[in-house]
C-alpha cells in the first residue's frame, strides 16, 4: 500500500500511534530493541483504541525494559545447537538456516528480539559456504527452514541464489520458509517471487500471524499468489494475552486461515523473551482454548498447541489430552476416559 514505514519513535509520535510525552522512554526501548512497523499495519491500528490489538503487537512499550528473571535472550537455546554460522540443527532430519537478521516488521514479543535488527545484518558469502557445506555434508538433512530475522526481506535474486544452492544438494528435499511478509507487506511478494519457489524440492510457506484484522484482502492476495503458484502455505500463532488470547478471536483467525487455503499450523506458548511479560497467558488457559476450538471448529482449522522447552530441549505438544486411563481392561488392554468435543466423558476399552 502507499504509506511510509514506521522506524522511529518521532515516527509513531508523528503517526499520532504514541503520545509525545512518552517518547523519552520509548527512545530507551528501541535504543536495546529494533522498530520497524509497515505502512500496512499501521494503517490497521486504531489511535484512539489503548487496547488495539495490532498496536499491542509491534509498537513498543516501556515494560520492555523490565527483565524478569526467567526471562533470557535465547529463549529456546539456539545457541547450544548453532553448528555452523547460522545454522541451527536442533532435530535430526532438518536444520534452521538464517540467511538474515532483519525483519520487515519487528514483533514486541519476538524470542529472537535480542538478536535481530542489529549486528550484521546478512551472512557473508564466507558464512553462507560454510552453512551450505554444513547442509551439503549430512545427508540426513531432508529439510532446511528459512527463517531469521525474514528471509523475505532478501531480494528475489538474493534468495534465488540461496534456492539454488540448496536445490544443488540432493538430499534436501524440502525446504521451508517463515514469514511475516506475506501478511504485514504483501505486496513484496509478487507473482515472480511466488514462481522463484517453485523447484525441485518442496517449498512450503509459513506465515506469522496473530489476529484476524491482519488478513487484510491484500495479504489475502498475496497469499493467493504463493498457493496458486503451487506453494502450500502454513500458518503460526503466539498466544498472546492482549491479542488473541480468547477463543472467538482464535476462532475468527483460523476460520479466515482456512478459506485463505493455509492450514493452521501451530499456536505457539510464548517464549520468555526479555521484556515480554506482559503477553503472557497460562498453559492452563492455553489448553482451555484449544478445548473449547475443539467442539467449535473443523479440523483442518485447528493448529497444534506447542511449548519450545527452554534451553533447547526441543517443541511438544501441550494441548489437552481428551483421553484419561483409569485401569486395567480385559485380555491385557486399559480402560479409558474419553472427553467429546461438548466436554462429555465416555468410558472406552483398548
Amino acid at each position: 500500500m502507499s504509506g511510509r514505514n514506521l522506524r522511529t519513535v518521532d515516527d509513531l509520535v508523528a503517526a499520532g500511534l504514541v503520545a509525545p510525552e512518552a517518547a523519552p522512554g520509548l527512545a530507551r526501548v528501541v535504543d536495546r530493541f529494533a522498530l520497524t512497523v509497515t505502512a500496512d499495519m499501521a494503517a490497521l491500528i486504531d489511535p484512539g483504541d489503548p487496547a488495539d490489538p495490532i498496536a499491542a503487537q509491534f509498537v513498543p512499550s516501556p515494560e520492555e525494559l523490565v527483565t524478569r528473571p526467567d526471562e533470557t535472550p535465547d529463549p529456546i537455546g539456539d545457541d547450544p545447537h548453532e553448528v555452523a554460522p547460522g545454522v541451527t540443527h536442533r532435530y535430526p532430519d532438518r536444520v534452521l538456516l538464517k540467511p538474515t537478521h532483519l525483519c520487515r516488521i519487528y514483533c514486541r514479543f519476538c524470542f529472537r528480539r535480542d538478536r535481530v535488527g542489529d549486528g550484521e545484518a546478512n551472512l557473508s558469502e564466507a558464512d553462507l559456504d560454510a552453512a551450505m557445506a554444513y547442509v551439503a555434508d549430512h545427508p540426513e538433512v531432508f529439510e532446511v527452514i528459512l527463517t531469521g530475522g525474514d528471509p523475505l526481506v532478501l531480494s528475489d535474486r538474493r534468495l534465488g541464489l540461496i534456492l539454488d544452492r540448496l536445490e544443488a544438494i540432493p538430499h534436501v528435499e524440502v525446504v521451508r520458509i517463515h514469514s511475516r511478509v506475506p501478511v504485514v507487506d504483501p505486496e513484496r511478494v509478487s507473482a515472480a517471487t511466488a514462481g522463484l519457489l517453485r523447484r525441485r524440492f518442496a517449498t512450503w510457506m509459513v506465515i506469522h500471524v496473530d489476529h484476524p484484522r491482519e488478513l487484510t484482502e491484500t495479504a489475502a492476495a498475496a497469499i493467493g499468489r504463493l498457493v496458486d503458484a503451487g506453494v502450500p502455505v502454513l500458518s503460526q500463532t503466539t498466544l498472546l494475552a492482549g491479542v488473541n488470547a480468547d477463543a472467538e478471536t482464535l476462532e475468527a483467525l483460523f476460520r479466515r486461515l482456512v478459506t485463505l487455503r493455509v492450514k493452521p499450523y501451530y499456536l505457539h506458548h510464548l517464549d520468555r523473551a526479555e521484556g515480554t511479560a506482559r503477553y503472557r497467558a497460562t498453559v492452563e488457559e492455553g489448553r482451555g482454548l484449544m478445548r473449547r476450538l475443539r467442539g467449535r471448529l473443523t479440523g483442518i482449522a485447528q493448529p497444534t498447541y506447542v511449548l519450545d522447552i527452554p534451553g533447547g530441549a526441543g517443541k511438544v505438544p501441550i494441548g489437552p489430552d481428551p483421553l484419561t486411563e483409569v485401569g486395567d481392561g480385559e485380555g491385557g488392554t486399559r480402560r479409558w476416559s474419553v472427553e467429546d468435543p461438548n466436554g462429555g466423558r465416555h468410558d472406552w476399552e483398548g
